[in-house]
């Protein structure tokens, strides 16, 4: 009787240390399973699920995602992007007073000069300079540029269309931000163990280099947009003059010569005399000598 008694002890005390077990590797599956997520529940990102009953969620979670960037797009401020550059080399009569002339075109209209190369040779005078332009006096001040022109040799105008690349950048900007400011949030209250704070600020730091570039990209693109370019080629013909066979100088010249080379020689006496000053009162002693002494 004690027997069986001792056999049902050890059989129920082992049924209890198997269930206690099992509770354990639950809670801890479940704790791995909320750490390797914790990232992904709250930053609109949807986890890879594996088993076919998640297929619904993920359908949904995708057309929820699908549906908010629509909304950001919408959002976004459609208005045209065009970038309008132009080029044009006309020829004038001074190109100094030309270019003094288009610079002051450029500061009426709140435009500037941004480069400028001036050359000069025998046969013209060339000025290459850009101009950069508000794009709602772009026309305006191209057509007052090449008004200066006694000829113009050639006038192109380009445009680039970059509305779809700015509304795109634009989004997907709004996109990052939202997904980081999740993250931030997730940082701040849910992240528990260290694992989970080097997983997220490892994703905080990917996000901030690609919201940098997108937020450079735009920022170049509105510079293109609000400032129009013009590239101006200036240039002036001069017809060389035939260079003299011979130099004749006039009186005024041969007499500057004249007063020069009597200078120099005056100069040139005057250093002799202290070369020779040994000579000079050798002499000077001989002289005496024969002249009062040997009398």
């Amino acid at each position: 009787m004690k027997t069986n008694k001792f056999k049902i002890s050890r059989i129920i005390i082992l049924i209890g240390i198997t269930v206690l077990g099992y509770s354990c590797a639950n809670s801890e599956n479940k704790y791995a399973l909320e750490s390797e997520h914790i990232m992904l529940e709250d930053t609109g990102e949807t986890p890879v699920l594996s088993s076919i009953e998640s297929g619904e969620q993920t359908k949904e979670a995708t057309l929820l995602d699908s549906d908010r960037m629509k909304t950001k797009k919408n959002n976004v401020d459609a208005t045209l992007k065009i970038i309008k550059n132009a080029n044009c080399r006309i020829k004038v009569k001074d190109v100094e007073k030309v270019t003094v002339l288009a610079k002051k075109i450029a500061l009426k209209y709140q435009g500037y000069i941004s480069d400028e190369r001036f050359t000069n040779t025998n046969y013209t005078k060339e000025n290459r300079f850009t101009i950069r332009i508000p794009q709602n006096q772009f026309d305006t001040v191209l057509d007052s540029v090449c008004g200066l022109a006694e000829f113009v040799d050639y006038k192109n105008i380009s445009t680039v269309d970059v509305t779809e690349e700015y509304i795109d950048i634009t989004s997907r900007l709004q996109t990052k931000l939202d997904v980081k400011e999740r993250y931030e949030t997730i940082l701040r209250t849910r992240a528990k163990t260290v694992e989970d704070i080097l997983k997220t600020e490892e994703k905080l730091s990917l996000l901030q280099e690609e919201i940098e570039s997108a937020q450079g990209r735009l920022k170049y693109l509105s510079n293109k947009v609000s400032y129009s370019t013009v590239q101006v080629d200036v240039y002036q013909t001069i017809i060389p003059k035939d260079e003299p066979v011979g130099y004749e100088p006039h009186f005024l010249d041969k007499a500057k010569q004249g007063l020069s080379f009597g200078w120099s020689i005056i100069e040139n006496l005057t250093l002799l005399l202290f070369y020779i000053w040994p000579l000079l009162v050798l002499g000077s002693v001989i002289f005496v000598y024969f002249k009062w002494i040997r009398k």
